[in-house]
């Protein structure tokens, strides 16, 4: 099976360029990609040490790595495009005609594409992804804190639920995962008894 590295780089989070980029991904089927995700590119230095990474990446594994870049300043984003890689600027496929069809030129300011311009939203849902990372299959257990509670087998798609709630709705959500003798039991586990109003299965 044919594996590449893919880099997601960004001047903030890189939530856009993962979410996207991923989405592009999927429709490959038959290759196996090693995703490595690059967030807070924003001075040179930081610009300069991602081209190194990647080109060290392109050296060690024979093949060109694949970007994804959310960059939006034109000074970093020079510097990583010269990388011996596959470039994909989603801004630029975007911005540019955006720009020409409303006859204004855009601000180029970085943290407009994650909802800056509402803070609190953003810190939110920052916060929200932070406590279910923190919550994760029973770990941690600040149910107290939590909005709601996922309760279900392993592998059953608790996490990826949990954080999709958080970062786009700033829920909330811890999960725990039931085990063989829990399910066998046929009660709930006593860390969960007070929690009943929360739990969704």
């Amino acid at each position: 099976m044919s594996r590449r590295t893919v880099f997601f780089v960004s001047d903030q989070t890189g939530v856009t360029a993962e979410t996207l980029g991923h989405s592009l991904m999927t429709q490959f089927e038959g290759l196996e990609f090693r995703p490595v995700t690059l967030p807070f590119v924003s001075s040179v230095d930081k610009a300069q040490e991602a081209l190194r990474r990647i080109n060290r990446a392109a050296q060690d594994e024979g093949v060109r790595p694949i970007i994804f870049s959310t960059l939006v300043q034109d000074e970093l984003r020079d510097i990583v495009m010269a990388a011996d890689a596959l470039f994909l600027d989603f801004f630029a496929a975007f911005v540019g005609p955006l720009e020409r069809e409303l006859n204004t030129r855009s601000s180029h300011r970085a943290g407009r594409a994650h909802g800056m311009a509402d803070l609190a939203a953003y810190t939110a849902r920052i916060n929200a992804t932070n406590f279910a990372l923190a919550n994760d299959d029973g770990t941690g257990a600040d149910y107290t804190h939590a909005d709601l509670i996922l309760v279900g087998v392993s592998r059953s798609g608790k996490t990826p639920t949990c954080l999709y709630m958080a970062l786009q709705y700033g829920v909330f959500a811890a999960n725990y995962p039931l085990t063989d003798d829990e399910l066998e039991a046929g009660t709930l586990p006593a860390r969960l008894e007070g929690q009943r109003r929360k739990l969704y299965a």
